[in-house]
């Protein structure tokens, strides 16, 4: 699915782009055919150096290195947790505590699905988060990534009892409707089928705080909540509180 790409930064070193959902980061490694941030920028600004990536169904903010010497220096910042990475996240369930800190161990799964599990072996993994708001059955969350494994703020909550609103994988739920949140209050024509308000992870990329790998200057750099999140938290708010 081609869908329009925000430029929300460049200059000669780096490029800020707001990702759209669903769209891959990079080429996918089973089928390369498949389009993707990094084809698309390529093609329209030139040769791009990933440095970081989000998921396919995960919208919001990433950063592109534009020479070799801005990748050395921006990938030596994701390594060493000088980037400050912010996340909204949906997940399901009224939260305990208003503000916490989730340090548990992610390692890949064994069952052979492309998966990750909280594990002893695994890496250390850290997630700091706070609620933004409160409805009846869901938490909106600021997510604070302090490290940064596959999937970690996905398994991270799902293992404490909040998974994503929306996550085939660990919530096996893959749509959110507004009959949801309206329940008995909702009615739908005869012959009319509901459709979706939406239909992939309920996460956010929200911001990147960096130094700029040439100037030194932190910027950060924001990207808005798209159509179909604003759209779920519109009718959280009017119908489920």
């Amino acid at each position: 699915m081609k869908k329009k790409i925000e430029i929300l930064y460049q200059d000669e070193d780096i490029i800020i782009v707001n990702k759209p959902a669903p769209l891959l980061s990079i080429s996918d490694r089973y089928d390369p055919s498949k389009y993707n941030l990094q084809e698309y920028l390529n093609k329209n600004f030139g040769q791009v150096f990933v440095v970081h990536r989000i998921d396919k169904e995960t919208s919001g903010v990433m950063v592109f290195a534009k020479n070799e010497q801005a990748h050395a220096n921006l990938s030596q910042q994701f390594e060493n947790r000088k980037v400050q990475k912010i996340y909204f996240a949906l997940v399901s369930g009224r939260m305990s505590q208003e503000s916490g800190i989730i340090d548990k161990p992610i390692a890949h799964s064994q069952s052979g699905v492309h998966k990750m599990v909280i594990a002893n072996k695994g890496k250390r993994s850290i997630t700091h988060f706070k609620v933004l708001e409160y409805f009846k059955s869901y938490s909106l969350l600021e997510v604070d990534l302090k490290t940064g494994r596959t999937h970690q703020i996905r398994v991270h909550f799902n293992a404490i009892g909040y998974p994503l609103a929306i996550d085939k994988l660990y919530a096996k739920k893959t749509e959110f409707f507004l009959s949801d949140v309206k329940r008995k209050k909702y009615r739908i024509g005869k012959d009319k089928e509901e459709r979706p308000l939406m239909t992939r992870h309920s996460l956010h990329s929200r911001s990147l705080s960096f130094e700029h790998p040439t100037t030194k200057e932190k910027m950060t750099f924001i990207a808005d909540l798209p159509k179909d999140f604003r759209a779920v938290l519109s009718q959280l708010r009017k119908w489920g509180n």
